[in-house]
């Protein structure tokens, strides 16, 4: 059985190369699986492996980065989800290449248990920030899923289709939560008074939400071997 841990975390990092090669040096030699990015916003990654290399890698992490375990997202896998061990250096962790974006200053997290009483609120515009693939197998009830082939064109949806005078309440959501958090930072720029985005990202909202209780609707698309997960995944039957 492999652990799945999915995260992130936006910090400013004076030498990407020296934490690539330390995560190399030290993680190389196990049974750790999966991608990382590293870059001067911060860290972005899905990792696979057993329970004791996974508690290793956060404590690295936590120790390095100040990844708290809070915000990770963890799965399982009968199955290796990934098929090697990647520590890769980016520009940028999540790219947003037709914006200047300072993700330092984001939306208003919200948690997933209080994410349900945010979409009762008729005011608030619920934005899907993935691309179209994606949430053809799944999003949440009425949310809009503006039309992008890649995350980059999300600027240009919001600067052709919205107006912060008329949407004055906008929440977002991603799969783990990186890119509704940049781009509610983008928002924000863009003199949006009030953005929202679900803290964790759906895969935090499946883990955390009964299924009774749960606005989301279809599978959530996932980059690696299982393709999708739902609540089946996160929570005993």
């Amino acid at each position: 059985m492999y652990t799945i841990a999915a995260f992130y975390r936006f910090l400013a990092l004076a030498d990407p190369a020296a934490l690539r090669d330390a995560l190399r040096a030290t993680f190389t030699s196990t049974d750790l699986l999966g991608t990382t990015l590293i870059a001067p916003e911060g860290i972005n990654g899905t990792m696979a492996g057993s329970t004791e290399t996974i508690d290793q890698l956060l404590s690295f992490l936590a120790a390095r980065t100040g990844l708290s375990r809070s915000e990770v997202k963890f799965s399982t896998a009968e199955a290796p989800p990934f098929r090697r061990l990647k520590f890769k250096l980016k520009r940028e962790i999540i790219t947003f290449r037709n914006a200047t974006v300072d993700p330092a200053r984001p939306g208003q997290y919200v948690d997933p248990d209080q994410w349900n009483a945010l979409l009762a609120d008729p005011e608030v515009l619920l934005l899907d920030t993935r691309n179209t693939y994606e949430t053809a197998i799944g999003t949440f009830a009425g949310a809009v899923t503006p039309p992008l082939d890649t995350f980059s064109d999300f600027s240009d949806y919001v600067r052709e289709h919205l107006d912060p005078a008329r949407h004055r309440k906008v929440a977002m959501f991603c799969t783990g939560g990186i890119r509704c958090e940049k781009a509610s930072a983008y928002m924000l720029q863009q003199g949006f008074p009030e953005v929202y985005h679900l803290k964790g990202g759906i895969l935090k909202y499946l883990e955390t939400v009964p299924t009774e209780s749960s606005q989301w609707q279809g599978a959530c698309y996932i980059f690696d071997e299982r393709v999708s997960v739902d609540h089946e995944d996160f929570q005993a039957p």
